[in-house]
């Protein structure tokens, strides 16, 4: 989750869209805002077909680790992998930087995704597909070798978090989570097919099922980093409530990979980092987010994460 402060920046009169969208070749009249919650993301329309332009702030995402999360994505598409294409500009470039008076932009376009977003509760065939579109992403994963930079680690996001919980002294409860999740990670037996470069949001609204192939497209690669793949897991079900479909789930993805039963025993410890690191960022975004004035969802929004930080609170007092 971004800042509040930078989404009211960011979305000021679509300014910095439009400014980026001119680098690459687009319809005239089609750039439309589509959501704003890590990324600002806005649709678009070249030659009639649909696209879509991501950028974010330079504090919020570097150049380097977008670079690395594009050099991924062509691996897997390399690999015949469903995953949607980044489009390079009309300079040749995958991503394209544009100087505002309090920092940067970088904007990245990427193709439509195919197949259809499954609203309500997807039948239990689809939940096979769905875990096995995950164990297949997890088995190209185990093989990848990155570049010269990669994408961020479990232990980047700890100190992360570590660096939001000491700015509010008031959050002793949160820091004490932390460290009990710190150590238990610090412990936790990794190996290559335990751990590697992982989706972190495989969920509904970032995969879309091809019906015809059985498989899925997937969108939004953007929070990666490399992690045990159980947490993969964990947050791909993180919105699922029904027993049957997480077993439908999981039987689909041991269809193509092994699930190592340890692991599979702390899926509500990763349920606990999950919580802990949406909980330090939704801090982060709140911070000096008390405008005088604000556009008119501003005020809605800043109540739902207050809310949802209460919320969060109450969970780091349950028994480890």
């Amino acid at each position: 989750m971004m800042k509040l402060t930078t989404m009211v920046r960011g979305l000021a009169g679509d300014k910095a869209a439009r400014e980026l969208i001119r680098n690459w070749e687009f319809d005239e009249g089609t750039l439309k805002f589509w959501q704003a919650s890590s990324n600002f993301v806005y649709v678009f329309n070249c030659n009639g077909e649909r696209f879509f332009l991501r950028f974010n702030f330079e504090e919020e995402h570097t150049a380097q680790q977008l670079a690395a999360e594009l050099e991924f994505m062509q691996y897997l598409l390399k690999h015949e992998y469903p995953c949607v294409a980044p489009i390079s500009s009309v300079n040749g470039k995958w991503i394209e930087t544009i100087q505002v008076p309090e920092g940067q932009y970088h904007g990245v376009v990427f193709s439509a995704a195919g197949g259809i977003a499954l609203h309500g509760t997807p039948t239990a065939s689809q939940c096979r597909d769905w875990g096995k579109s995950l164990a297949r992403l997890h088995t190209l994963s185990s093989r990848y070798e990155p570049g010269a930079v990669r994408r961020r680690s479990v232990e980047d996001i700890l100190r992360l978090i570590d660096q939001v919980l000491r700015r509010h002294p008031g959050e002793q409860d949160a820091m004490d989570e932390l460290h009990r999740i710190s150590l238990w990670l610090q412990f936790l037996p990794a190996s290559r097919q335990t751990y590697g470069l992982i989706h972190y949001d495989f969920q509904l609204d970032n995969i879309f099922y091809e019906a015809k192939e059985r498989s899925f497209h997937v969108i939004d690669f953007d929070d990666a980093m490399y992690h045990w793949y159980a947490a993969d897991i964990v947050t791909a079900l993180a919105d699922t409530e029904s027993e049957h479909d997480k077993q439908a789930f999981l039987k689909g993805y041991r269809s193509i990979r092994s699930l190592d039963h340890e692991l599979e025993a702390e899926f509500s410890r990763f349920q606990r980092f999950s919580r802990l690191y949406r909980f330090a960022s939704v801090l982060r975004s709140l911070e000096d987010s008390e405008l005088a004035d604000v556009p008119s969802w501003y005020e809605g929004l800043r109540t739902k994460l207050l809310r949802d930080c209460e919320q969060d609170r109450q969970g780091f007092r349950e028994p480890w």
